[in-house]
């Protein structure tokens, strides 16, 4: 399919509280380097540059990143600041706190309640912003209840250094604990064609009654995770692909995209091109039948 025409509003929008945003957005996380954070080699500075500044040009108004998204060589808060910077009126810049990478690009523990205001004020600092837009609290596995993590955010956007709050790597028991504390706007989790889960299924259902928009992560990656997209694509993917001229990836992220008007899309790619095709994903229409064909696929992978 012809992807230099298409723009993010072909994807149709969502509200992210009080922020419109395109259901195609863009994730930070590969701009640092060939792979993510430590990964592979860092990204050329300039490059990266051109590709966010490409993805604004294409209409893309929802960035997704974090402070910890770095390489050895390369910020993604920085790249974005630099690239940017003054941001346009209509960009929502979605960060994510709890996991912690020292210099040397290694792991921290997870952060404890009272290390949040100094996550969120990293993140101001890098970005140069005075608030931030939408920050989502990643829950760490260390800890089973997300309670007063989410209130020390809570705490930080009456104080006016956060506009709306999400969540991310959580069940239905953690959205229904965070919202009895603060409004969530949206709830970040692993999702994929090829990833079937049960409790994602629900809880991406229960955001959709509930009006939350529910935003996949590795959604073309797949079990490539943080090293990139993945290169192992199914024959009814393909052929789905041929029938729209489209490239499994963009079959991939438009079948995400059906799952409901609230899903929103963070491809990530460090490559021009990549982002073009990315963007043209959200004006791929899926027959019913297409539909049942992966949805078929994605039950045999369980």
């Amino acid at each position: 399919m012809r992807s230099q025409t298409i723009t993010a509003d072909a994807a149709g929008t969502w509200k992210l509280g009080d922020l419109p945003v395109h259901r195609v957005g863009f994730g930070a996380m590969r701009l640092t380097g060939s792979a993510a954070f430590h990964h592979g080699t860092p990204s050329d500075r300039e490059r990266s540059i051109a590709v966010l500044r490409k993805a604004i040009d294409l209409g893309v108004n929802h960035i997704d990143t974090a402070a910890f998204y770095f390489s050895s060589l390369r910020s993604a808060n920085e790249l974005i600041n630099s690239a940017l910077a003054p941001y346009p009126d209509d960009l929502v810049i979605v960060t994510k706190v709890g996991p912690h990478r020292a210099y040397d690009g290694e792991w921290g523990t997870s952060a404890r309640p009272e290390d949040l205001r100094g996550h969120v004020e990293e993140n101001l600092r890098q970005l140069g912003r005075d608030h931030l837009d939408v920050v989502n609290l990643r829950r760490m596995p260390k800890y089973d209840s997300i309670a007063e993590h989410f209130g020390a955010l809570a705490e930080l956007r009456e104080a006016g250094l956060i506009r709306h709050l999400g969540i991310s790597n959580v069940t239905t028991r953690h959205l229904a604990e965070a919202r009895a504390i603060a409004p969530v706007v949206c709830v970040q989790n692993r999702y994929a064609l090829d990833r079937p889960d049960p409790a994602t299924d629900e809880l991406l259902r229960v955001c959709g009654e509930l009006g939350i928009a529910f935003v996949p992560f590795y959604a073309v990656a797949g079990e490539a995770a943080e090293q990139g997209a993945t290169t192992v694509h199914d024959e009814d993917v393909r052929a789905v692909a041929r029938a729209h001229g489209a490239s499994p990836a963009q079959i991939r992220l438009a079948w995400t995209l059906h799952q409901g008007p609230h899903v929103l899309a963070i491809p990530g790619t460090g490559n021009p091109d990549h982002l073009e095709e990315n963007v043209a994903a959200g004006a791929i229409r899926l027959t019913d039948e297409e539909l049942a064909r992966l949805n078929a696929l994605r039950h045999q992978a369980g």
